[in-house]
């Protein structure tokens, strides 16, 4: 499996971000793609209320995602903003292309002098989808500080999951972040492929949550196959799942 993640900076402008997006598809579709992961929020950046631009998840947006990946023959894992009941907004990772899926962030960003809760409702479930026979996990940028969440998708089957995330920036946060994605890898025996926004500043600095970069690809070993830096960047990697089941069968720590 060919992975591209694409480490961009999203904007307050739902449009503009849609055509960053068929860029970065086109390009990753043209380097041989089979999936193009890019980050939470790519819809629209935190910096504008997320009530402003959702929509249900067969809206106009999520509608030109899917047939942006039916035109490319990609499959597209990209962070979007649905509708919910009683005037939140639900944090969505949409998959669109060989497989539909959609999953709403469970675990909201109630940490560190942010409430998410007070804007966007949790999702109910867990989710993962097939990709041409490999099992992948959906979950959103502060899933990755919770190790049971992976440890569920990978009893389920998951060999690959997904981190899409706008990781807020703050002292310590690019470290934070690297370290808990390498974790969950080892966690999980998985391969976790965790795509955050590019750094919109000073990643030590604290603000709202606009990304630190340093997207990354790690093995089920904890092994870490890519790293990026935290200027916007496409990138590729290519992974062979079913190699986590022969380190799960060497550490099988699923069954403990």
């Amino acid at each position: 499996m060919r992975v591209a993640l694409a480490q961009l900076r999203s904007t307050t402008d739902p449009a503009a971000n849609l055509r960053a997006v068929a860029d970065w598809a086109r390009r990753a579709a043209e380097g041989g793609a089979d999936l193009v992961v890019f980050p939470e929020a790519t819809m629209c950046s935190f910096e504008r209320a997320s009530a402003e631009v959702a929509e249900p998840a067969d809206g106009p947006w999520a509608g030109a995602v899917r047939g942006l990946a039916s035109e490319l023959g990609v499959t597209i894992a990209v962070g979007m903003f649905t509708t919910a009941p009683n005037g939140r907004v639900y944090n969505t990772l949409l998959v669109a292309g060989a497989a539909e899926a959609r999953y709403d962030k469970v675990h909201l960003f109630d940490a560190l002098g942010h409430r998410e809760s007070d804007h966007i409702a949790p999702g109910a479930e867990l989710v993962s989808v097939d990709l041409a026979g490999t099992s992948v996990g959906l979950t959103v940028c502060y899933d990755v500080r919770f190790p049971e969440q992976f440890r569920t998708l990978a009893a389920g089957g998951a060999q690959v999951i997904l981190v899409a995330a706008s990781w807020a920036p703050g002292p310590e946060k690019t470290r934070q972040w690297t370290t808990l994605a390498t974790a969950r890898a080892m966690d999980s025996t998985a391969f976790v492929v965790a795509v955050d926004q590019a750094a919109a500043g000073d990643p030590e600095r604290p603000g709202r949550p606009t990304g630190v970069g340093h997207s990354m690809v790690i093995e089920p070993t904890g092994r870490v196959l890519l790293e990026l830096g935290t200027a916007e960047e496409l990138a590729f990697v290519d992974i062979d799942p079913t190699a986590a089941s022969a380190v799960r069968m060497a550490l099988p720590v699923l069954s403990g």
